[in-house]
């Protein structure tokens, strides 16, 4: 995870996520109403993989009466997400580290949006079974991150593609940093089969595919 202590990608980091991620807007307000289905209207909800606050942001507008725990390993993405939320930080607790370092709650509801295709299969286990323990029973979980056929071809065919999406995308001199050799040798991506497998694993049940754009998989699942 040390590039989110480079300075020139911190820098540009909203604007990378908006352009990379087809309908990241409407994706968060899908997150929020996905949430909003199960949690209270004063919900407590835990958000991991928080920095740049993007999202933090965006359920902070729609649910006002929300309190919100942000979690991520990186300092600086920190210091981002407390610019981005500065007008929602009364409902706003951000902790530096990984899950292991979250509150215990019980949380109404949690997040994991853009993070777990950085992990190892045991590591995405582990940190879905820290967040389940976390939450109150029936309590959902969403999970955004890139997941797809993951063989050589496919893997091939499908960054192939992401990479020609986010070339076309408008974003200038942000958009070369997609290299579609070091993505297959740097992200651990697993297929969607295996990830909905990893989060029955983990104590989930109702799995529900809600969001799929190219590279791009969203699933909602329950604390049994």
């Amino acid at each position: 995870m040390s590039t989110f202590s480079d300075p020139d990608i911190i820098s540009s980091y909203a604007e990378m996520v908006e352009r990379n991620v087809p309908a990241l807007h409407d994706l968060h307000r899908m997150v929020s109403l996905l949430l909003a289905e199960k949690a209270p209207s004063d919900g407590r909800i835990l958000v991991l993989g928080a920095g740049g606050g993007l999202e933090l942001r965006a359920m902070a507008r729609q649910k006002p009466d929300w309190r919100f725990d942000g979690v991520d390993p990186s300092a600086q993405m920190l210091n981002q997400a407390r610019t981005v939320t500065r007008e929602f930080a009364d409902c706003i607790t951000l902790y530096e580290g990984y899950i292991t370092d979250a509150p215990e709650g019980p949380y109404d509801g949690a997040t994991c949006l853009l993070t777990l295709h950085f992990l190892s299969r045991e590591e995405r286990c582990r940190t879905l079974r820290e967040i389940c323990r976390r939450l109150r029973p029936g309590a959902p979980l969403v999970v955004v991150h890139h997941s797809f056929v993951n063989d050589d071809a496919g893997k091939e065919k499908w960054l192939s593609r992401f990479s020609n999406y986010v070339a076309t995308s408008g974003m200038g001199d942000a958009g070369k940093g997609i290299n579609v050799e070091a993505m297959k040798e740097r992200l651990p991506v697993l297929s969607p089969e295996q990830d909905v497998s990893i989060l029955h694993e983990a104590g989930f049940s109702q799995v529900e595919l809600f969001y799929a754009a190219l590279t791009f998989k969203g699933w909602v699942a329950y604390r049994t």
